[in-house]
């Protein structure tokens, strides 16, 4: 990556040097954790260009004034050649107004970086291993898989461009009860396939058509020896094959959306591999497993509730309310159980985990934070976990709910959604909410070609870039920073909010949200339509000026580096730009 300072990161640095200057005369004392100084935009923008908080997060570790050390600071400052003016607002933060010429270079910095515009070394290389997906493997992915899906292979790709090592991992739910439904609906199948007349798939198995070329395969490899064979003899293997292939179809159904994980581990091998048992010893060896008794629930108790002991892990140490069981009264590992041996393993070869979970998982996240608190923290330093929750889609056609799909049996399946709108399309919806916040999705609405939909306004931003280029170079103009002085206040605005591209992307690094991502782009977008359109007003203000080559050359440099950050922008959430529409 080339040595090309953005201009936030510079002036961090002009903060950091001025601090070490005081700290070296002695005005300061050595040592004090600057890690809470911010550089950033001010929230009036008549205030100035950039406001630091340095002063106010300093003065009381430093035993001093906050006005008093923003007074140092600001005479330090305002002897930078790009510094206009620096000034003391309110108990002490520090507003600062740059020349031009300094949000130029910055414009040129785009165009020296280009790809690169954004990325940096936050991470310093440490491992964050991301666990998203992890569907059960008893069927096609559906549209509630969507969502944690792209949220997480974002994040994955933001990780990356900020100096982190990632894993992406997703865990198959191989050793419970469904995949057990899974074989047996796929014993159905496969009596189908030799011919018998199964009728209507029996309630509570899987009635989805996916598992009818699964059913033929298992005939061709098998022929009928198992037909009339007791359940003991073929519920293993059945699962086995069964699972394989739901796995081939999970990825290729991810693939779709462009997302390949880099491991996928199972919850058979953890448990075969006796995982969960040497989890519950270390545990015990901590005193953080016991046997005992859970209370009755709360409410009307259950006629057939009695009182069993359990190994309890001691979660109510860590925050919960109360200490959850490991095993269930048969022996077998409960979900949480088999969940704390996984989440040790995965710690073993990361320096911090993130799990997307959905929603519907709320309930358990104290738990498994715990688990991890507890098992990782034995030297005092626990691996830094985090569970992000993503909230269902509802999709809708013209505002009606969508009928499910024939070939799943009993939901929409994310072929069929990626198969009509495309992948960009679905991907970037994904992202222009919150994850925590419910979403609808409108089949009609995300294809829509107004600036009411954000992946549409957004493409057309790029493609209009794109279209203006064009243009200039048929009527023999081309992008140029000889003369970019000849930008005014209106275009500046413009790279001022480019220039908080990388400040952005690292500040979506560290809240592990890359949604910050695609609504900055809302934001960039918005402008630059805005500007456009000041030039259907005012052809003064247009981007190819024919009478005059030199504004010209700087206006499509400008834009040239607009559509290089929309770029930037949607590769790290793996949307495609459009250069035609």
């Amino acid at each position: 990556m080339s040595e090309t300072k953005t201009l936030y990161a510079a002036f961090a640095g002009h903060i950091a040097d001025v601090l070490d200057r005081l700290e070296a005369a002695g005005e300061l004392p050595a040592g004090l954790n600057r890690a809470a100084i911010t550089v950033e935009p001010p929230r009036d923008a008549s205030h100035g260009d950039l406001a630091t908080n340095a002063a106010m997060v300093l003065a009381k570790p430093a035993g001093k004034n906050p006005r008093q050390l923003a007074e140092a600071l600001v005479a330090e400052l305002a002897k930078l050649p790009e510094v206009t003016s620096a000034e003391i607002a309110g108990p002490g933060f520090i507003n600062l107004r740059l020349v031009p010429e300094a949000w130029l270079a910055e414009l040129r910095a785009i165009a020296a970086l280009g790809d690169d515009y954004g990325r940096s070394n936050l991470g310093g290389g440490t491992t964050v291993n991301i666990e998203y997906v992890s569907a059960n493997p008893t069927g096609p992915m559906h549209m509630g898989h969507c969502r944690g899906a792209v949220v997480g292979d974002a994040l994955a790709s933001l990780l990356e461009y900020s100096g982190h090592k990632v894993i992406r991992e997703y865990y198959v739910n191989d050793a419970g009860a469904q995949v057990d439904v899974l074989a047996r609906s796929a014993h159905v199948r496969y009596r189908e396939a030799l011919g018998e007349a199964v009728g209507e798939i029996p309630e509570g198995l899987y009635p989805g058509e996916y598992l009818v070329p699964v059913g033929q395969q298992l005939a061709q490899e098998f022929g009928d020896k198992y037909v009339g064979a007791p359940e003991s003899e073929w519920l293993v293997l059945f699962r086995e094959k069964a699972v394989a292939a739901m796995l081939v179809m999970i990825k290729q159904d991810l693939g779709l959306l462009g997302i390949h994980h880099d491991l996928f581990s199972s919850e058979a091998e953890l448990q075969a591999a006796g995982k969960p048992e040497e989890a519950e010893k270390w545990l015990r060896a901590q005193d953080l497993v016991y046997d005992g008794v859970l209370e009755a629930p709360k409410g009307k108790t259950p006629e057939d509730w009695e009182p069993v002991a359990l190994p309890l892990f001691r979660s109510t140490k860590f925050g919960d309310d109360q200490d959850r069981p490991i095993k269930k009264s048969n022996g077998a590992w409960t979900y949480f159980g088999a969940d704390l041996a996984y989440h040790y393993q995965k710690a073993q070869t990361a320096d911090a985990l993130v799990d997307i979970w959905g929603a519907d998982h709320a309930g358990t996240v104290k738990r498994i934070k715990a688990a991890v608190a507890a098992m990782t923290g034995a030297d005092g330093k626990a691996t830094p976990f985090e569970v992000k929750l993503v909230q269902m889609v509802q999709l809708l056609r013209n505002g009606e709910p969508v009928k499910m799909s024939k070939r799943s049996g009993n939901f929409v399946t994310l072929a069929d959604v990626v198969e009509e709108v495309g992948k960009d399309v679905v991907r970037f919806t994904m992202l222009t909410r919150k994850p925590e916040a419910q979403m609808d999705f409108d089949f009609a609405k995300v294809v829509e070609a107004s600036k009411d939909n954000p992946v549409f306004y957004l493409q057309y931003a790029n493609a209009r870039v794109h279209s203006t280029l064009r243009k200039g170079a048929a009527e023999g103009f081309a992008p140029s920073d000889a003369d970019l002085s000849l930008l005014g206040e209106e275009e500046l605005e413009l790279v001022k909010l480019a220039a908080q591209f990388p400040r952005l992307v690292e500040a979506a690094a560290v809240a592990r949200e890359p949604h910050r991502v695609a609504f900055f782009l809302g934001d960039l977008a918005a402008a630059f339509h805005s500007y456009w359109n000041v030039g259907n007003d005012r052809p003064e203000k247009r981007f190819i000026v024919a009478q005059n080559g030199q504004v010209t050359g700087a206006r499509l440099f400008l834009a040239s580096q607009i559509g290089q950050l929309v770029r930037n922008g949607l590769a790290l959430l793996g949307v495609e730009a459009v250069e035609e529409m």
